[in-house]
């Protein structure tokens, strides 16, 4: 898996749409002046408009469960553009839109 390394400026939707937002990205590595995110940085989704009926409401969080293998920040794997990640309560992933393009990983 190779992409991206995402940052604070990449654009990050959950699958229904709602903006996701990384709560703790790493504040000595920067990308484009923006720091980088690794993959123990968990994410808030805000305005995720689906809701099911069964109830188990909207996105609200999300954590990236498979990031970079050679790319570490602070000893914690980069996330990539291409990394898999799982929304909670909904088990969706997140979809990286836009990211910079000047640093890729592996």
């Amino acid at each position: 898996m190779t992409g991206p390394i995402l940052h604070l400026g990449a654009t990050v939707t959950c699958s229904h749409g709602g903006q996701a937002i990384p709560t703790a990205p790493s504040a000595r590595v920067l990308l484009n002046g923006l720091p980088a995110v690794t993959q123990a940085s968990p994410w808030t989704v805000a305005a995720c408009p689906f809701v099911p009926p069964a109830g188990n409401g909207p996105c609200l969080t999300a954590n990236f469960i498979v990031a970079a293998t050679r790319v570490l920040i602070e000893g914690q794997p980069a996330v990539l553009q291409s990394s898999v990640s799982i929304c909670a309560p909904t088990s969706t992933p997140l979809i990286p839109v836009q990211a910079q393009t000047r640093v890729v990983g592996m």
